[in-house]
């Protein structure tokens, strides 16, 4: 802004003693002054000093049109992510939080008044008051504290599966068109073990001319893919595809006292397995962007979704899986769920996907390297011009501080505001384990998902099919007559393979008809290969 564009020195609402203040911090104060209702954050700094006359503010509106929480490691990012999740819970809002280092599940529990509480929140100005929210609690195949979490290979889809398996691109596509056969034939891939049981009967002398037609298989590759998933297997990921299957819109619930259920993923039990549970979180995204109704602009989200270490998920990412991410995230804005993406640095995330991020907050950089350097350059760049000397404050910022610029009532920009972050007012530690797993077993969702249940399906039906296949084969008593079936193969000169065998069974006409349409044709997918048949 321009001095003949700034508006007239003078205090804006809310802000005592703002003649003495100086013009830029009356411009920042004035871009945050919302009429709606909205986030605290805290209060600004300027100059070294905290003037918590002027707070900085998120409107609830503009929630969900994303944002971004970076920051080096220990600068408080944990701690702003409690913060919005709560006043958002406050607000009606359910949210959803991927606790990786097990540190969030405090938000269930009032917090602990301290003298740091105190200072903080005289200094901000904040009415501070020990609050536990309401929370469900989650774990990746129940390793680890929480109701299990699981997910269909089917509806997995083959695009989040290659990331997990570390596919490279053409396998990726066989994989594609592995899951297209198994979706046309009515073979359900429910766990790792139908994946690998369809796979391998592709490359049997009895399937190798089911994908002539549609370009084919490569033994190569497919044993690509075993290893991949024998390897995968072997780390113990069973358990986390399966049924009962996740239904995602529980992470929409609101409590009985009108406040937003948090859903809080733990994740501790899988630190080491990065790709598993950050690419589990897309598909936790993406099926909700699948069965969520579009909403358009809305007084406040429907769901704001929070995913830690973001830069997981991008790392080695295919193009497709790029795009795809991408996509869901342009488009979901309009079905009301807001995505936040939590990590180092903004470089951590594509170019494409950090334009769509409206909401940022910045905590301390680090520059003791030259990339370090290079680093906070390019973040400096990805911020609206401002008074500061932002290269300078974010390497002075002190844990609890932060750079935000976020979208106004209007969706513009508003002034960048280095500021001084409230306290949140729950447990900012993790809750004792035993209480922890009470909390999950007193819940209602746990009877619905504890226990792992394995239906018959593709494994099954291959492995039955194929007995049934060789007890046929075998040679028949002299006396006895040779079926119809079997003069008919002879005489047709022609092998019917075990999948054509089974989809003429009894036993698959039968499951057919307990599927509904669903099963004998394609399934519709997603923009990330995922499906739902549940619904």
């Amino acid at each position: 802004m321009t001095d003949s564009e700034a508006p007239p020195a003078k205090a804006p609402e809310g802000v005592s003693g703002a003649p003495a203040l100086p013009q830029p911090v009356l411009e920042i104060a004035s871009g945050y002054a919302f009429t709606g209702p909205a986030l605290d954050l805290g209060a600004l700094l300027w100059d070294g000093r905290c003037l918590p006359d002027v707070q900085i503010r998120i409107p609830l509106p503009m929630l969900n049109r994303h944002g971004l929480v970076a920051g080096a490691t220990g600068t408080g990012k944990t701690k702003t992510l409690q913060l919005i999740a709560e006043q958002l819970s406050a607000q009606g809002v359910p949210v959803f939080l991927a606790d990786v280092k097990g540190d969030v599940s405090g938000i269930s529990a009032p917090g602990q008044e301290n003298d740091k509480v105190r200072t903080r929140a005289g200094e901000v100005r904040q009415e501070w008051t020990p609050a536990g929210f309401p929370c469900e609690f989650y774990a990746l195949g129940g390793m680890g504290h929480g109701i299990p979490v699981r997910a269909t290979i089917t509806s997995f889809g083959p695009v989040l599966l290659s990331k997990v398996l570390q596919l490279n691109q053409t396998q990726e596509q066989s994989l594609g068109l592995i899951f297209h056969y198994a979706d046309q034939k009515g073979l359900e891939l429910v766990d790792l073990k139908d994946l690998r049981a369809v796979v391998t009967f592709l490359t049997s002398d009895e399937g190798k001319s089911e994908l002539k037609g549609i370009g084919g298989l490569s033994t190569a590759t497919a044993g690509v893919i075993l290893r991949s998933l024998t390897a995968f297997e072997a780390q113990g990921m069973s358990p986390f595809f399966g049924e009962p299957e996740f239904d995602t819109s529980e992470l929409s619930r609101v409590a009985g006292d009108g406040r937003g259920t948090v859903s809080v993923l733990e994740l501790p039990a899988v630190q080491d397995k990065p790709q598993l549970f950050s690419t589990f979180l897309m598909w936790l995204l993406a099926d909700l962007f699948h069965d969520l109704p579009e909403v358009g602009d809305v007084d406040k989200p429907k769901l704001v979704f929070f995913f830690d270490e973001a830069h997981l998920l991008f790392n080695d990412a295919s193009k497709a899986f790029l795009d795809a991410i991408t996509q869901t995230v342009r488009l979901i804005r309009s079905k009301g769920v807001g995505v936040f993406f939590v990590t180092q640095t903004p470089k951590d995330v594509p170019g494409d996907v950090l334009a769509q991020l409206g909401n940022r907050v910045q905590h301390a950089l680090r520059a003791f390297t030259p990339d370090d350097q290079k680093a906070l350059k390019a973040t400096v760049k990805t911020f609206p011009n401002s008074p500061y000397d932002l290269e300078e404050v974010l390497t002075a910022l002190g844990t609890g501080e932060a750079v935000v610029t976020v979208l106004s009532e209007k969706g513009a920009p508003t002034p960048v505001a280095a500021t001084r972050l409230r306290a949140p007012e729950s447990l900012m530690g993790p809750v004792d384990p035993a209480a922890l797993d009470r909390a999950v077993e007193q819940s209602p969702l746990y009877g619905r998902y504890a226990e792992a249940v394995d239906r018959e399906s593709a494994y099954e039906k291959l492995t039955a099919r194929e007995a049934q296949a060789a007890a046929s084969s075998a040679p028949s008593a002299p006396s006895e007559p040779t079926s119809s079936r079997g003069r008919g193969r002879k005489d047709d000169g022609q092998d019917s393979s075990v999948v054509q065998q089974v989809v003429g069974s009894g036993v698959f006409k039968s499951l057919a008809r307990s599927l509904g349409t669903q099963v004998g044709r394609e399934i519709t997918r997603s923009i990330f290969g995922t499906a739902r048949r549940r619904r």
